[in-house]
């Protein structure tokens, strides 16, 4: 088994490797002392720690400071979305993260699940039909990007239709940002959710912004803080960090589109091994560094942990589920087989990703393939 140094990481979906100078900034900040609702100067100082991170957030996606809520991860984020702004009649896709699911059929048993086409984007028929049917005020819930096949989804233009319709948009942007540009304003949504630890940040921050400034149902209440729509103490470094990562990311995103190209090479290789593997989205806008592809004819639970013996990091799906390996919703929403579906397994490169480590997978994937694929044996 290889040693951590020495292991592949290709799980930058699950959570990115948090950067230096994000360490190096919330270092400084926990050896200093201050809570920011605290009126004398270190107070002031974590202040303006969590302010400038506040207008960091803002940036990254063209929003007012005023409107970013701060939270405790992008879980918390998605479900003040939901729970902020009822009653409303809950729409969300088939393939939404289970942060949107799992509160949209608790909070609304009648909850519209909107179908998804073969490629896993929105059907846009289906979403009309939907909006039209609700005999209420509506909240349609839209993601930005899968978290398991990577695919786009056209939030702008189920934006303009759900507004036609009076109902509020919210998007989990949580896989875009850092990724791809987001500009709130042109994706027109009310409401966007992000997690720091996907870009380079801490794990356990989060926001929710706001378009325009709105009156959100509180979900933490007590100590009044984030302007009295989520209270507890900020945690002031990881807010911190979480702007810092927002900044670096920023200007890094053409250099991040250039995964793209390690990533179709990646998967143009896997063709030349296992001719008959599948490419999960494959022929739709992607985010750049996101491969779901299958191994014909073996699990994904055996890849996964024949990989990480190999000193590889994937996943199978997401990686919110306790650690299992279990039959993805995303691929059902998308009509694949289940004995398919549990041959899918997710590559997510990132910044650090070279094209040595792609070349050691690639081996790595092909010796899996041929021990325990029957289409390997057979030929």
């Amino acid at each position: 088994m290889a040693s951590l140094n020495d292991r592949i990481y290709l799980d930058y979906n699950a959570t990115a490797p948090i950067r230096a100078e994000v360490i190096a900034l919330m270092g400084e900040i926990m050896a200093t002392v201050g809570n920011a609702s605290s009126v004398h100067e270190p107070g002031r100082v974590a202040r303006a720690r969590v302010d400038t991170a506040r207008q960091q957030i803002a940036d990254l996606v063209s929003a007012p400071a005023k409107n970013v809520i701060f939270t405790g991860g992008g879980t918390e984020a998605d479900n003040l979305a939901l729970r902020g702004f009822l009653p409303r009649h809950l729409i969300v896709s088939g393939i939404e993260h289970g942060a949107i699911l799992a509160p949209a059929l608790l909070l609304d048993p009648g909850a519209t699940i909107v179908d998804v086409d073969v490629q896993g984007r929105l059907d846009i028929t289906a979403l009309k039909a939907a909006l039209t049917a609700s005999d209420g005020p509506a909240l349609v819930s839209l993601m930005l990007a899968n978290n398991e096949t990577g695919v786009i989804q056209p939030v702008a233009e189920a934006t303009e239709i759900a507004h036609a319709h009076d109902a509020l948009v919210h998007c989990d942007g949580i896989q875009g940002a850092g990724k791809i540009d987001i500009n709130i304003n042109d994706l027109g949504v009310d409401l966007l959710s992000l997690s720091a630890h996907k870009f380079g940040g801490p794990q356990g921050v989060g926001a929710l912004i706001m378009r325009d400034d709105r009156t959100v149902l509180a979900q933490m209440v007590g100590g009044g803080q984030e302007m009295g729509r989520r209270s507890g103490t900020e945690n002031v470094a990881g807010i911190a960090g979480f702007g810092a990562a927002a900044r670096l990311v920023m200007d890094e995103l053409e250099e991040f589109a250039r995964l793209a190209d390690l990533r179709d090479a990646l998967e143009a290789r896997l063709g030349e091994i296992a001719p008959a593997r599948k490419i999960i989205g494959g022929t739709v806008p992607r985010v750049p560094n996101t491969s779901c592809v299958t191994m014909p004819g073996v699990r994904s639970d055996t890849q996964v942990i024949a990989l990480d013996l190999a000193g590889i990091a994937v996943s199978a799906g997401s990686a919110c589920s306790s650690g299992k390996v279990a039959a993805s919703h995303v691929l059902d929403a998308m009509g694949m087989e289940l004995d398919e579906a549990m041959t899918a397994i997710r590559v997510s490169l990132g910044r650090a990703t070279t094209e040595g480590e792609i070349e050691q997978f690639l081996g790595a994937w092909a010796e899996i393939y041929r021990r325990n694929s029957s289409h390997a044996n057979a030929a």
